[in-house]
């Protein structure tokens, strides 16, 4: 799959009246105690509507294919049905979103405040995904996939188009995987880049998905478990982002679980911002040891969800 700037730069301003431009907080990283003293730069994709970076390829999909009159289906562990539950509403259109149920009752509640249809059913996202398939012919529905499709990848793409220009100076940038559409997106818009960062994903140990594709030279079943199943734990990484990640990908991390809630944790501390497991991965793989900045490394971390409930504004 071949994506050029100029192609996601007219997806960015297609889609920029119905999606956030994210910010970017820099950071010292000895504020996570970390030692020799790098500068981290958050992409805060949590922020955006619906909490996750999902929103952009939602509304790509939307907007630059046909939708017959059956409206759109999609399955996911959460996010992804929220942001296209979310686009469907705004742009008129009937959806139904099939959710397993690892999902989590914060992400079910987003797509239910959306008022389309929600289906919860299978223990993994692979089970939504086959039932959405069959809702697709029963119905004709247009489905949109959460990260194996051409115009889910560009719309992520855009997360790299504005992080290029908040923060132009990043020598390493860590993503989190889970089917690759974030990464592969960013892959695509830093290949055309005449300063392209080391690009670093990083997955949990327990859904290593582009890890073992890497290693096979193609997708194949992965471990679908841990603490981030409902976004980074598909059965396999997609065929369209492979590629991308085959040829731009510097390095792939491993990170635990208990280093992604201590991550959680940390982004509390410092910077008093919630994340859901799946937003905190990428920033695990530095406070962990995975990833050992250099003194003075500019470090690009996107936390790319925040949709969590494990929050509590009770008095």
């Amino acid at each position: 799959m071949n994506l050029t700037r100029k192609e996601i730069r007219a997806a960015h301003q297609a889609i920029e009246s119905h999606v956030r431009r994210t910010p970017v907080v820099e950071v010292d990283s000895s504020d996570f105690g970390l030692t020799p003293t790098a500068s981290l730069s958050f992409k805060l994709e949590l922020l955006q509507h619906t909490g996750s970076f999902k929103l952009r390829g939602a509304f790509t999909n939307l907007l630059q294919r046909k939708v017959p009159a059956a409206g759109v289906v999609a399955a996911s562990g959460g996010n992804h049905g929220a942001a296209v539950a979310f686009a469907a509403m705004r742009l008129g259109i009937r959806a139904k979103i099939f959710v397993p149920t690892v999902a989590s009752a914060s992400k079910i509640q987003l797509i239910k405040d959306c008022g389309v249809d929600v289906v919860v059913g299978g223990d993994r996202y692979a089970d939504a995904l086959t039932a959405s398939e069959l809702w697709v012919e029963s119905s004709g529905a247009m489905p949109v996939h959460a990260y194996d499709q051409p115009e889910t990848i560009l719309g992520q793409a855009t997360v790299g188009a504005e992080l290029e220009e908040q923060a132009p100076e990043l020598d390493t940038l860590l993503v989190a995987v889970g089917g690759g559409g974030l990464l592969g997106g960013i892959c695509a818009w830093y290949a055309g880049s005449a300063r392209k960062p080391r690009l670093i994903g990083v997955e949990p140990e327990e859904a290593p998905t582009l890890t073992m594709a890497l290693a096979a030279g193609r997708p194949v079943d992965a471990p679908a478990g841990g603490i981030a199943a409902d976004s980074l734990a598909p059965r396999r990484v997609g065929e369209l982002m492979l590629p991308l990640a085959q040829r731009h990908v510097d390095q792939v991390l491993l990170v635990s679980d208990d280093s992604i809630v201590q991550a959680q944790r940390e982004l509390w501390r410092v910077l008093r911002l919630v994340t859901e497991p799946g937003g905190a991965a990428a920033l695990a793989a530095v406070l962990a040891g995975g990833y050992h900045p250099d003194v003075g490394e500019r470090v690009g971390v996107v936390l790319c969800g925040g949709n969590t409930t494990a929050v509590s504004f009770d008095r």
